[in-house]
């Protein structure tokens, strides 16, 4: 290629292309990678080149030159192309390769705003160069390509109508540190910010996107997941819909519960009038969801939650159905609809389940979570009631509505509310667990408001982080990482805003935590273990077993330090019940592992000291976070050895960890042959984690007759999951064959942030 063309400098001056220039940069990003060319590089940019091309293009040209080489023969391209991108991210940033000092930078971003002004009046100069020693960032040459895309696009401080970026990661990662042990006393606080960097910065600990794109920030509200309950009266519906915008504007995923309206043709005022039914009223919250951009990205996300007993179940069911008109849907909801054994009896005796209106029938609603054997006496007493109002419909038919929506539109969740409240830190006799989230993995006591600041409403808020398992070399690790997650966590709770009251005094009181784990898919492949044939039991078992011990222990030495949370009372932890006393004990059939931990020594120190967090674990998607430490995602088995991920600026290609010599040992989602394995490990994780987890179920059509998936085969899943302990069911996804390697791209948590 000829040596003639020119480029346009930042300054706008012109001057001959150096190509020597551009191979010193490739040759230094190549340095130490197996199966990377320069060369190839070179080609496949100088193709590209045009006269009076930018500085600023041929970056991005070599960049992208370097990202379409990424293959399963040659996976270090994705830290080649990356290291490129953290060369250019730095220039643009900085106007150089080298960050500038740590207290300079803070000093220039809280001028302009960037950063909150407490960073300065929390921490001295001197304190800002002890933070400076801690950096290491050398540390942003381990991402892969795919992850500094998603820094660029989400989590890095930026201006986003410019495009302009302020900072690189480790700035990210040292002052999310700072910020969060900020008021820990002075002589033990750089300690704790020195532990919990070391431990993000080395992706040994994952956080969510709320706190890394907002911790450091003067925007302060950082929980991924927000629960609102509604009753059943105008102005609780309006105070809930209140709720939903002043949440969905701040990038929070929201679970509304609206299973208390009453069904369409009820009476009100007297019988003054017929009430509309729950329909107009999910279009109430869907315009409420959809009112408020996250970030610009995009409209926010919810699951709505009602019983399957509901009058109007029948034309609920289908909301989400392409089919019929606007009136008779609301589709930009998905939809969690709730179950109990009583349900699942009717089912397999093949019997009738009988539908009613919520406000027909004095207690049932709330018994349906509260007391299972109250909730039964209840149910049969209305049955044999003729004044009720009712509809028999059988179990069959309904089931198979709902197993059948669920398959086609692959967002109908399932919720089963008596695992969610017997096997759970809450006395469902004083605060019931009424409803989950947008992903399907949070379970927290909510109340209705009955305006929006009302203080004896609950609005549900939970924080998350998880472990990465791919970086844990022993299960003793997960010790001081648990520590360091729930201290930051918790502090977490202390540091932001409330936006409204329900929620300020909620979160304050009950200190809930989700805590959870990515990268479990390449945890099994290191270890030789597979989904499908029980060989990961037992490992799945002893990890999960030491993940919620720890847990609990540190959250029981943060009570000795700093109390107990308000509403500790409120929790069957206070009677010394812990999560292995109250799991389905069908898992003991299908391991037959010892507990390994000291269980009674912390049932009494709980009993004595209390814990500072209500709750501590849940397993939630962690779509984006994932890929940040270039992990598998959350504890799914991945698509392809290479997953096809959708980002603003095109498609990134995410690798498996360690390719190269475990390309045997993963289990790809298609090639696993049911979904029975996989609720297997679910309900061995269930037993130990204390709110719930987002489990999906996976169909390939063909491999059934005529290419069409049973609703047998369905419905024979809901019931092994029952039977297991799970407490919920997110995605159900089929396989359509056309891009095996490709993870859902439209995904409803993404938007609402809820995937850590």
């Amino acid at each position: 290629m000829k040596n003639n063309l020119f480029v346009t400098k930042r300054n706008g001056e012109k001057e001959l292309i150096d190509l020597e220039k551009i191979h010193r940069v490739i040759d230094w990003a190549a340095e130490g990678l197996d199966d990377v060319s320069v060369s190839q590089v070179e080609l496949k940019s100088h193709i590209q080149f045009y006269d009076g091309i930018k500085t600023e293009d041929i970056h991005e040209t070599i960049i992208k030159a370097a990202a379409d080489l990424i293959s399963e023969e040659t996976p270090d391209y994705q830290y080649l192309a990356a290291r490129l991108a953290i060369f250019h991210l730095r220039k643009k940033a900085y106007g150089q390769f080298e960050p500038p000092k740590l207290y300079d930078h803070v000093v220039k971003l809280v001028e302009s705003e960037k950063y909150d002004q407490h960073l300065l009046s929390d921490y001295t100069p001197e304190e800002f160069d002890q933070l400076e020693a801690m950096m290491d960032h050398n540390r942003d040459l381990s991402f892969s390509y795919a992850a500094v895309k998603q820094l660029e696009g989400k989590y890095l401080v930026q201006n986003r109508v410019t495009g302009e970026i302020y900072e690189s990661a480790q700035f990210l990662y040292i002052l999310v540190a700072a910020c969060l042990f900020a008021k820990y006393p002075k002589e033990t606080r750089l300690n704790y910010v020195e532990g919990f960097y070391n431990a993000i910065s080395t992706f040994k600990i994952s956080l969510p996107t709320p706190i890394m794109a907002g911790v450091r920030t003067p925007t302060r509200q950082f929980s991924s997941c927000v629960l609102i309950e509604c009753g059943d009266s105008l102005d609780s519906i309006n105070a809930a819909s209140s709720a939903i915008v002043k949440y969905v504007s701040q990038r929070a995923g929201i679970g509304i519960n609206a299973g208390r309206i009453r069904a369409l043709g009820s009476p009100i005022r007297n019988g003054e009038a017929f009430h509309t039914g729950c329909i107009p009223f999910y279009k109430h919250f869907q315009t409420a969801v959809k009112s408020c951009s996250q970030g610009g990205v995009r409209g926010g996300a919810a699951t709505l939650f009602y019983p399957l007993w509901h009058l109007e179940v029948e034309s609920l069911l289908v909301l989400k159905n392409n089919r019929g008109v606007e009136e008779n849907r609301v589709r930009h909801l998905d939809y969690g609809v709730q179950f109990n054994k009583l349900m699942y009896q009717r089912l397999i005796k093949g019997d009738y389940i009988t539908l009613f209106s919520p406000s027909d029938v004095p207690g049932l609603y709330d018994a349906f979570f509260e007391d299972q054997e109250k909730f039964d006496a209840l149910y049969v007493q209305y049955e044999n009631d003729e004044s009720i109002r009712k509809k028999r419909i059988k179990a069959i038919d309904l089931f198979t509505a709902f197993a059948q929506e669920r398959a086609s539109t692959g967002r109908i969740y399932l919720q089963n509310v008596d695992h969610c409240n017997t096997h759970s830190p809450f006395n469902p006799k004083v605060a019931p667990i009424r409803q989950s989230n947008l992903c399907l993995e949070i379970a927290l006591p909510t109340k209705p408001l009955e305006h929006i600041n009302d203080e004896n409403g609950e609005i549900a808020l939970c924080t998350l982080s998880a472990f990465n398992l791919g970086m844990i070399e022993s299960l003793d690790e997960l010790d001081e990482l648990a520590d360091l997650a729930v201290r930051a966590l918790d502090s977490l709770l202390d540091y932001q805003d409330y936006p409204v009251p329900a929620a300020h005094n909620a979160s304050l009181a009950r200190r809930t935590l989700g805590i959870g784990v990515i990268n479990y898919a390449y945890y099994l492949a290191r270890n030789g273990v597979f989904y499908s044939n029980g060989s990961a039991n037992n490992l799945t078992h002893k990890t999960f077993e030491a993940i919620q011990y720890y847990l609990l222990k540190a959250s029981n030495n943060l009570a000795k330090e700093q109390g107990a949370c308000p509403k500790f009372n409120e929790t069957v932890l206070a009677d010394g019940i812990l999560p292995i006393d109250t799991y389905k004990k069908e898992i003991d059939n299908i391991t037959g592992e010892a507990l390994h931990l000291d269980w009674e020594s912390l049932r009494e120190n709980i009993k004595k000291y209390g814990v500072r967090n209500s709750t501590v674990s849940a397993l939630m998607p962690s779509e984006t976070s994932s890929q940040i430490s270039n992990a598998t995602n959350g504890i799914e088995p991945p698509r392809g050895l290479i997953s096809i991920k959708a980002s603003k600026d095109g498609i990134l290609k995410q690798v498996v960890p360690e390719y190269q010599k475990l390309k045997h040992n993963y289990e790809l989602l298609w090639n696993i042959p049911n979904n029975q394995g996989y609720l297997e490990l679910v309900g061995i994780m269930q037993k130990f984690v204390d709110q719930t987890i987002s489990a999906n179920t996976n169909y390939d059509p063909a491999r059934y007759e005529n290419g069409k998936v049973p609703i047998k085969q369905i419905l024979k899943d809901l019931l092994t999951a029952y039977k297991l302990g799970i407490k919920t069911l997110y995605y159900h996804n089929t396989r359509d064959g056309s891009g095996d390697d490709q993870k859902m791209i439209d995904d409803g948590c993404e938007g609402g942030a809820c995937k850590i």
